[in-house]
């Protein structure tokens, strides 16, 4: 956010999640979509995901943002929180650095839970979910804007 308490802009942070926007087929050990969207005024970022993992069809949705709690200034990180159809409630933290996104389940570079994937171009990200006793490959490809 900038100074201008009167004018909030969403940060860098988050505007480099831009380049997520769209509805995504996932490839590899995990099938389905995912579309992300931005919430009006560009301060979040939701995402609905609806995939097959491991046997189960799972369906979530994630709001993507700055936490800002009441009075207090937004977080560093781009934090966010998945509620899935299993009852599961999530929190990851989110990363764009270059070409490379990581999302992170728990606190950056403290979890042992991630996922790391690459943008080999605009409509293509290949990566890897890595988490205690397993992980699974998964490919996003865009399949619209």
């Amino acid at each position: 956010m900038n100074d201008n308490a009167s004018t909030p802009t969403p940060s860098p942070a988050m505007q480099s999640l831009d380049r997520l926007v769209g509805t995504w087929e996932l490839t590899g050990d995990s099938t389905g979509t995912v579309t992300y969207e931005w919430m009006e005024g560009g301060f979040f970022l939701l995402q609905h995901v609806a995939m097959h993992l491991f046997g189960s069809d799972v369906k979530a949705l994630e709001v993507i943002g700055h936490l800002q709690p009441f009075g207090q200034p937004p977080t560093p990180e781009v934090r966010s929180r998945a509620y899935d159809t299993r009852g599961n409630t999530l929190d990851y933290v989110y990363e764009m650095d270059g070409d490379t996104l990581t999302i992170w389940g728990g606190e950056p570079g403290s979890s042992s839970s991630y996922y790391r994937g690459t943008f080999v171009d605009e409509d293509t990200n290949v990566g890897q979910w890595t988490f205690p006793g397993g992980g699974y490959t998964s490919t996003m490809h865009r399949i619209s804007r």
